[in-house]
């Protein structure tokens, strides 16, 4: 599968963004799907994943209560809302499938497939 991350951008902190991520080449909900994150400096670390039947999410702490991970078959596409967002969400975004469906993994090695990430800056 093929997957391409969009929707990144400079917003001022307490705004709002809408990642999406088109997916290609293979059937979508063949899929669990997460969200990653890397600010300068840091390791790669994960956001939100969502079963391949949505019917079950995780979050991590640092964005729970603020973001939503959501899919909609019909388009392919894989959505992270964040709200309320921090200077410290500043990185650059990666969406990510795992054809492993018995689990809901927030395991970066358990993701087989990685679109090329987007930019996310919040400014202060």
């Amino acid at each position: 599968v093929q997957l391409q991350a969009s929707g990144g951008g400079l917003v001022q902190a307490g705004g709002s963004l809408r990642l999406s991520c088109a997916a290609s080449g293979r059937t979508f909900n063949n899929y669990n799907m997460g969200w990653f994150r890397q600010a300068p400096g840091k390791e790669r670390e994960f956001v939100a994943a969502i079963t391949w039947s949505a019917s079950r999410t995780n979050y991590a702490d640092s964005v729970k209560g603020r973001s939503t991970i959501s899919r909609d078959v019909a388009k392919n596409t894989l959505y992270l809302q964040m709200n309320s967002l921090k200077p410290e969400d500043t990185a650059v975004y990666y969406c990510a499938a795992d054809s492993t469906r018995a689990l809901l993994t927030t395991t970066i090695i358990a993701y087989e497939y990685w679109g090329q990430g987007t930019l996310v800056t919040v400014s202060s």
